[in-house]
């Protein structure tokens, strides 16, 4: 299957936030959240969509510093990869995975560890990553220690640690300056 990654743009964003509410809905189990009245997997009474989408639109503000990439198996839309840059980054990484999303119809399937190798490989530097380190979220916490691990070839850390911002999280740090493609 080919992975490809590319960024998106303001004429292309509106694939990644077709996406974004499958992301929310996959979440939803891990979090517990609820949609709101108007079925919008949202904590403010946000009516629709579009207007939840606005929110993102950060991302496209920003190119140099915030990079939203669409990611395509076999030229499909599958997920994206949201990869945020100082002074958007926590412990002063370089690198930070803010948002990565794969539609479950396409994981299992190697395609989620083509696309953040590629998406590590386009970005040179210290990363960061997290991931809600509960019991609902096995199998994302199996993936990012293979892949990270797989990735550095062991060279990485990994700790549960309390945020800013988000709570307890499964951190991964590592290193990829040295990393061949």
């Amino acid at each position: 299957m080919q992975v490809t990654i590319n960024l998106t743009d303001l004429e292309t964003k509106f694939i990644i936030n077709n996406l974004y509410p499958l992301y929310l809905h996959d979440l939803s189990e891990i979090w517990g959240w609820q949609p709101n009245t108007y079925g919008v997997f949202d904590e403010d009474e946000i009516l629709t969509l579009t207007e939840q989408n606005n929110v993102f639109d950060i991302w496209w503000s920003k190119p140099t510093i915030l990079c939203p990439y669409l990611i395509r198996a076999n030229e499909v839309p599958v997920g994206f990869a949201f990869v945020a840059t100082p002074p958007y980054t926590p412990h002063g990484s370089n690198f930070y995975m803010n948002e990565f999303f794969i539609l479950r119809s396409f994981r299992g399937r190697g395609v989620a560890e083509a696309a953040a190798i590629q998406v590590f490989n386009s970005h040179r530097g210290t990363w960061e990553l997290q991931t809600n380190p509960g019991e609902n979220n096995r199998r994302a916490q199996s993936f990012w220690r293979r892949t990270v691990n797989n990735y550095t070839e062991g060279a990485y850390q990994e700790e549960v640690s309390e945020t800013k911002n988000d709570g307890t999280k499964l951190i991964f740090r590592f290193k990829n300056s040295n990393n061949q493609e």
